[in-house]
């Protein structure tokens, strides 16, 4: 080839966009990786919020890390503002055991990936995809779809499983060698470890598929109730956090308390809803949890939330539990019975 030949690989860190990049690269084409961040990515959310049991170890973005490794630059891209508001609440192709528009996702990335790739002068686009992997949007339909309806046809490559599929652009011009390329299908990562082990590729992310929130059937259930009772046209992007930390409750249509499961996250809630308009309540004579309210709180409403509280704190078995609450200059002193069993059940979302 006389033509140097540039690639864009969406590379999220896990095992099958590492290999994909390195049989990509290993034919002497210059790769340049791209990170979407849509606001729903779980180990972001693990990154960003929660503590790591080792404190001593830092918890880092897995594309970063893979880029380093694979000696590539990766560019993260923040698309969570326009996301939620293009994919997320009417996917054209519909919805999978949740909540996730996972064919309308990848339609959306493919077509960000192609602005980029035009952007910065590149000819094909690649992924780790694998055939018959993820069942919503990784059949061969679907394949051939996403690819259709990004405007990438022929343009998408997905090396881990390209033998199994149509000669695409970059394997019919000769960019890359077909014969290079491999024929993997399955939910099985074992094909893939072994090639790992053979490129020398040591450090990847434990292969799983709880990789985004909206396909948790308890993430769900917060954001049909965020659509139920707030609206599609009043959510933002904090709901979407909030949505992701804590147990909820919903109190009547215009409240619901969140109540922090560990420390972390008591601490992620503190500071997040620090600028809001939010109470804070927490139990005084035992360790207990943070909780925080989401909505109008009436005054008959204070001695339910201090009775989440108490119930989620180390004094639920107590005959009763002093709670304080605040919000802005406002603070006082409950003694309430704690809530549990089935009464609080009730309530949870």
């Amino acid at each position: 080839m006389t033509e140097k030949i540039k690639a864009i690989a969406l590379l999220s860190g896990g095992l099958d966009s590492t290999l994909a990049v390195k049989i990509i690269s290993n034919m002497g084409i210059e790769v340049q990786g791209i990170n979407f961040y849509t606001g729903f990515c779980v180990t972001e959310h693990r990154r960003k919020i929660r503590r790591n049991k080792d404190k001593n170890k830092i918890i880092q973005n897995e594309a970063l890390r893979a880029g380093a490794d694979l000696g590539i630059k990766v560019e993260l891209i923040d698309i969570s503002e326009d996301y939620y508001k293009t994919v997320l609440f009417e996917p054209k192709y519909g919805y999978g055991s949740a909540m996730n528009p996972c064919v309308d996702c990848r339609i959306y990335m493919f077509q960000k990936a192609k602005e980029y790739m035009e952007e910065v002068g590149a000819q094909f686009v690649f992924t780790g995809e694998v055939l018959g992997q993820r069942p919503k949007s990784q059949h061969m339909r679907e394949l051939l779809l996403i690819a259709r309806e990004s405007g990438l046809e022929g343009l998408l490559l997905r090396p881990l499983s390209a033998k199994l599929l149509p000669p695409t652009i970059p394997e019919i011009k000769g960019w890359v060698d077909r014969n290079k390329l491999y024929d993997i299908q399955g939910r099985s990562r074992q094909v893939q470890m072994q090639l790992a082990t053979q490129f020398g590729i040591e450090e990847y992310p434990q292969p799983s598929g709880g990789c985004c929130f909206l396909t948790d059937q308890n993430y769900a259930r917060k954001l049909r109730d965020l659509i139920t009772y707030k609206g599609k046209e009043r959510i933002i992007m904090d709901d979407f956090i909030l949505a992701k930390v804590g147990r909820h409750f919903r109190l009547s249509e215009d409240l619901k308390v969140i109540v922090g499961r560990d420390e972390a996250e008591n601490k992620f809630l503190a500071n997040f809803c620090k600028k809001g308009d939010h109470w804070f309540f927490e139990t005084l004579d035992y360790k207990g949890p943070l909780t925080v309210t989401d909505g109008e709180v009436l005054p008959e409403d204070i001695e339910l939330i201090a009775g989440i509280t108490a119930g989620h704190s180390d004094g639920k078995t107590a005959k009763t539990v002093r709670v304080q609450y605040r919000r802005n200059s406002t603070e006082g002193i409950v003694e309430v019975r704690p809530i549990i069993g089935q009464e609080l059940e009730e309530f949870r979302i």
